[in-house]
């Protein structure tokens, strides 16, 4: 009954891992906002405060697309490979359970089987934890890459529309109502595009 228990417990923390690896994979991309409005042309002087939409930004830029896409490409090999290795212990461990409930083993099968696999679902979720790091990491660069990409580009935007204060809105966040006119938007997206275009043209993009 002992052993039955321990297997019913290596069972349950294992099923709990698989289903754990389904929130590894989802996270970095972007689905694009093609609803969006379009906004007038900027018609504020320099010193204005202006302001643009971070969530369309991302959405539209082609850079933070593409390293979207292949950082979840890589993301989702990671998870089929965790996924592939956890199946293979589950399989085993339901192989275990049904010999024990056949009566298939000895004691001293059955005891030896048990270490064996609790050891190998140690390694397992040693192995998990670890893929869950190596995934949060491809996550945080790719951000660090794209808010980089950003930041530099309206540094250098600003150096000739000189406006006194930028500002970002996620939502509503931030700016609740404001002039059409004082929305950089659609600017900073066609000159983020523009600039990307001509940096992979010579190379330049990683």
């Amino acid at each position: 009954m002992k052993d039955k228990s321990m297997i019913l417990s290596v069972i349950a923390i294992v099923a709990v891992i698989i289903l754990g690896i389904l929130q590894i994979g989802g996270g970095c991309k972007n689905s694009k906002n093609t609803g969006a409005a379009v906004a007038d042309s900027v018609s504020a002087a320099p010193g204005s405060i202006v302001y643009f939409n971070f969530d369309r930004v991302v959405n539209e830029y082609d850079y933070a697309n593409e390293l979207g896409d292949a950082t979840e490409k890589k993301i989702k090999g990671i998870t089929d490979e965790v996924t592939r290795r956890g199946n293979q212990l589950q399989n085993q461990i339901n192989t275990f359970q049904n010999q024990v409930n056949k009566n298939e083993l000895t004691s001293f099968q059955i005891q030896r089987k048990s270490q064996e696999l609790q050891e190998k679902q140690q390694k397992f979720e040693e192995y998990y934890q670890q893929q869950q790091q190596i995934v949060a990491e491809e996550r945080a660069t790719t951000l660090n890459k794209i808010g980089n990409a950003i930041f530099e580009y309206i540094q250098k935007y600003n150096e000739t529309k000189r406006f006194g204060l930028i500002i970002t809105n996620q939502g509503n966040a931030n700016v609740a109502a404001g002039d059409a006119g004082l929305d950089i938007t659609d600017e900073i997206i066609s000159g983020l595009n523009e600039e990307y275009v001509a940096k992979k043209a010579k190379g330049e993009i990683e």
